[in-house]
């Protein structure tokens, strides 16, 4: 009875057990056709579409960078087909074997080849490496040729940046170099359209343009096999070109102002005086910025970086000097606008003049005798300057030097490095040093030493202003859609004159100066009384076309190309007694203890257009060194015009 119960009972654990088992398959097939049902019905598009994401493959190409034209069309930045070799190192299977077979194919040497490996022990697995980013025609064959076995290399055609004219738009253009990660947190539009190797604006123009210059992505859409080999390429969208800029700048006044300035430390500057476009800023030394283009060598950054003339500053804009004897037109203009004297005062100059102990020297010895204003700004004395100066007072010339462009950025936010200078006044002084005006101050500006600092552009700009008869002018540097025409500002020029002839006469205008135009009118003058202008001009005109005048040896007799100009000498170093004593010539004095050469000047004299400012530091005298370089540009700038008047119209035309 006990064995039958028992047998009952095992049966009835196995029945139970195969019941549990039989609904546990049921359970687990009932699953596998319902994970199945929904893979292939429910989940098809889906895992269809990874299916072909596994198949195809899509690369964004680096946007085409938009190019700067001259004015004359040609261009000074563009592209060049370069071809790269890319690795994205998480899809190597063997790395260190890939490395090795492309050191090979490449002839890599052992530092090329440890950069490489440096680069990619520095990023993270997933981010491109760039093997190369300029390979030859041969090596790109020999890498497509074997690429069958190199799997995870992407050979991938792209663009660089191109300076056909190299170091003679440096620090016009800047130069572009890859993007870090600074540039892509930055700018949003470098964030997105970057790709590996993009290059972008580092400095310059190129930087200031970048949003307009980098373009859009194109998108390469290719079929692959197991290997990731490109099979076929199924769709090809491309990106779009980044703008082309015309510059106001012509190339081959550019080039003889890089000329001049071969070997010096300096700059040069040439602008319209009535459209204020810019026709020539060079800064010296320069380099040519293709070398940064691939990522520069050390040496050759060595070279550049470690040269005393500083080629990386670009003068033009972050220079700041003593204007030396250029700001005399202003300083007299100053003096005849607030009549403080009249064009016949006269200074006796005995080659110094001593007040309250201290001795302001001229800078000839003997002195130049007497003299009143036109000879004074004739011959440069100082003597007749330290003394309207000192009639003057800073703060009047202050407001007068300000007016004609110092102490402000010139080109406003175009080149974002660009210093805005410092006109000295009783209140900047109190301000900023905390102590008060002394009189041996005013005297020293008055001569332009001191605390007075511009940029050569800064002088530039001033002098095309009292050319054109004292008129503001906006200066430019890139060619701009509805920009007024020369025409157009010709004739505001003369509707304000003739508005200020009929609304401000005698006692009103004295009283109320220009109130009337502030804030309400383009092109507005600059000045109390045109005369006052005139006499300026005409005392430049002196200076460089009279004899005994600073500049007379480098005058032009040809009355096409004549011009009329201020020679300037900028300290830079106090002249102790021994100095003056030993009265050393300039190759005599140490380099860096020489004065700078300065000269600003216009023309042609008759009906003038054109405006320069030169400075070459450690030049010694600006009549001798800065002057004739000024005879040779005068000569190419006035040739140029004609062909610079045809260019203009034709581009009003089109607009």
């Amino acid at each position: 009875m006990l064995s039958h119960d028992t047998g009952a009972q095992k049966l009835h654990t196995i029945n139970r057990r195969m019941f549990i088992i039989s609904v546990a398959k049921i359970i687990v097939f009932t699953g596998i056709i319902a994970r199945l049902f929904t893979l292939q019905i429910n989940e098809n598009k889906k895992y269809l579409t990874l299916s072909d994401k596994n198949r195809l493959r899509e690369w964004r190409l680096p946007p085409v960078r938009g190019e700067f034209l001259d004015y004359f069309g040609n261009t000074i930045a563009g592209n060049l087909k370069v071809y790269q070799l890319h690795v994205i190192p998480e899809q190597v299977e063997d790395f260190k074997y890939l490395m090795l077979r492309l050191k090979d194919i490449l002839q890599l040497n052992n530092s090329e080849f440890s950069k490489i490996i440096k680069k990619n022990n520095s990023q993270r697995p997933w981010e491109t490496l760039i093997i190369s980013e300029n390979l030859t025609w041969n090596q790109f064959i020999k890498i497509n040729y074997f690429l069958h076995e190199l799997g995870g290399a992407k050979p991938v055609l792209s663009v660089s940046r191109d300076y056909p004219f190299k170091e003679n738009y440096t620090h016009v253009l800047g130069y572009v170099s890859q993007a870090n990660q600074d540039d892509i947190l930055e700018n949003e539009f470098i964030k997105k359209n970057h790709v590996p190797g993009l290059r972008v604006g580092k400095t310059g123009l190129e930087k200031t343009f970048e949003k307009d210059l980098i373009g859009t992505n194109g998108v390469q859409r290719y079929e692959v096999n197991a290997y990731g080999k490109r099979i076929n390429q199924l769709d090809y969208q491309e990106g779009q070109k980044g703008k082309t800029i015309e510059l106001t700048i012509d190339t081959e006044i550019q080039k003889l102002c890089n000329e001049l300035l071969s070997d010096k430390a300096g700059s040069i500057s040439v602008m319209d005086i009535y459209t204020g476009e810019i026709v020539a800023m060079h800064s010296s030394p320069t380099f040519d910025p293709n070398l940064f283009v691939f990522g520069i060598s050390q040496d050759d950054w060595q070279l550049i970086r470690n040269n005393p003339l500083k080629p990386l500053t670009n003068k033009t804009l972050t220079g700041l000097y003593s204007p030396g004897s250029t700001i005399k037109p202003i300083v007299a203009l100053s003096a005849l606008e607030n009549d403080v004297i009249s064009p016949n005062f006269k200074v006796n100059c005995k080659g110094k003049m001593e007040m309250y102990g201290q001795t302001y020297h001229c800078w000839k010895k003997k002195g130049h005798g007497i003299v009143n204003l036109k000879g004074a700004i004739k011959q440069s004395c100082d003597t007749y300057f330290y003394e309207i100066s000192r009639k003057l007072g800073v703060d009047r010339l202050n407001e007068t030097a300000v007016k004609f462009g110092l102490g402000e950025k010139v080109l406003k936010d175009v080149f974002r490095n660009e210093k805005k200078g410092l006109v000295p006044s009783t209140k900047w002084k109190k301000d900023n040093l905390g102590k008060g005006w002394v009189l041996g101050e005013t005297l020293i500006t008055g001569i332009g030493q001191g605390y007075i600092q511009t940029t050569p552009l800064q002088l530039c700009l001033m002098t095309a202003m009292l050319a054109n008869g004292g008129y503001k002018i906006y200066p430019k540097i890139s060619v701009e859609e509805n920009q007024d025409t020369f025409e157009q500002i010709k004739d505001a020029i003369h509707k304000n004159s003739e508005n200020l002839k009929k609304s401000k006469k005698g006692a009103d205008i004295a009283s109320e100066g220009l109130a009337w135009f502030t804030g309400t009118k383009k092109y507005e003058p600059l000045y109390r009384n045109p005369e006052n202008i005139k006499f300026v001009l005409d005392a430049m005109f002196s200076s460089t076309n009279e004899v005994r005048g600073t500049s007379y040896s480098s005058r032009i007799e040809d009355p096409k190309y004549q011009f009329a100009g201020k020679t300037g000498t900028a300290q830079v170093k106090r002249i102790t007694e021994r100095a003056r004593e030993l009265d050393l010539k300039t190759l005599e004095i140490p380099y860096n203890e020489r004065d700078h050469a300065l000269y600003i000047a216009f023309g042609p004299y008759i009906n003038p257009r054109y405006a320069l400012s030169i400075i070459v530091e450690h030049g010694g005298s600006g009549s001798s060194t800065a002057a004739p370089m000024a005879k040779k540009l005068f000569k190419l700038i006035i040739d140029r015009h004609e062909a610079r008047e045809k260019i203009r119209k034709e581009k009003i035309i089109k607009i």
